[in-house]
């Protein structure tokens, strides 16, 4: 399992309008005790939990954030008035005018290539965050390809989780700017409607909790070196070659997105370790060899590093 793991930032986030966070965070089987570290991680299907039991305590799928709350249903009703439109374009605008039919409604808009939302009092920005991310990764599923964005705008300052942006949108992001908008290239726009309404049975089965757990969208640079890790490529160089770079070009590359080398190897350990301890089934002693350690203490420190609490704490 490679699947990035979600900031606990995202749980509090989450959390915040639910009178009764307890029983959300047992549905989703997430100790209460991660919450007070910042450096915690939840498994994505721990996460896909969370919001899944929240629209069940709260029968809304804006989870309290919205003007109103946006009944168990919408989405899916909202999907299928689009999957029957030709082209996305004409699908996306349907969607927006259905949601234009509630009182209250969230102030959208669609441009050419230009997609802008506005959601007054998110004070964490949680719902903003959660509705960019499902319209794009929606639109993608409707004409079967994945649709890169060219740029992410935010009209508040840059939050203190902002390093969790760039693993969702996977693009240039500017805070502190007049609209919140995601940009991509408008020739997705005419691009064809390839689902229907069987595929939108499937896709609803899990969605949209699942879409908005995912932390591994974008086709960047750390996402190759990521996926050739996983698979067992080892070592800058050998992954470098495979990527068809040198390794100091391979470096820059990385360093232009923020990172580097260690710091994409070491997240991909700790979210193969977080993985491994809510899933069960493997000791402590045997995930630290799996992983490379020579012994237990080395993981046991490494991943306290990584998350700010022990092994045992992410245990089910």
């Amino acid at each position: 399992m490679h699947t990035r793991t979600v900031a606990i930032h995202y749980v509090r986030a989450a959390l915040r309008a639910c009178p009764r966070a307890d029983e959300v965070l047992a549905g989703a089987g997430i100790p209460a005790t991660l919450l007070a570290d910042d450096r915690a991680r939840v498994t994505p299907a721990q996460y896909t939990r969370l919001v899944q039991t929240l629209w069940e305590v709260l029968d809304d799928e804006f989870m309290g954030f919205g003007p109103r709350p946006s009944k168990r249903g919408t989405f899916a009703m909202m999907c299928l008035l689009a999957v029957h439109c030709p082209d996305l374009e004409s699908a996306l605008r349907r969607g927006l005018a259905f949601y234009e039919l509630f009182d209250e409604p969230l102030d959208l808009a669609l441009g050419d290539g230009t997609f802008r939302l506005d959601v007054p009092g998110d004070a964490d920005h949680f719902l903003t965050e959660s509705l960019l991310v499902l319209w794009h990764r929606f639109s993608s599923w409707l004409i079967g390809r994945r649709i890169p964005l060219t740029g992410a705008t935010f009209a508040y300052p840059e939050p203190a989780h902002a390093g969790e942006y760039h693993l969702i949108f996977s693009c240039p992001l500017t805070f502190g700017a007049e609209h919140t908008t995601i940009s991509f290239d408008p020739k997705f726009l005419r691009m064809p409607v390839v689902q229907d309404e069987a595929a939108l049975k499937r896709f609803l089965r899990h969605s949209p909790a699942e879409l908005l757990s995912r932390r591994d969208y974008g086709a960047d640079t750390a996402g190759h070196v990521r996926r050739l890790l996983g698979s067992g490529v080892g070592g800058l160089e050998a992954v470098a070659a495979r990527l068809g770079v040198s390794a100091p070009t391979l470096r820059r590359k990385l360093a232009a997105e923020g990172t580097s080398f260690r710091e994409v190897r070491e997240q991909l350990l700790r979210d193969q370790a977080v993985a491994s301890l809510v899933r069960g089934g493997e000791s402590v002693e045997e995930l630290a060899l799996r992983l490379g350690f020579s012994e237990a203490s080395a993981f046991h420190r490494a991943f306290k590093r990584w998350t700010g609490s022990s092994p045992g704490s992410y245990r089910a």
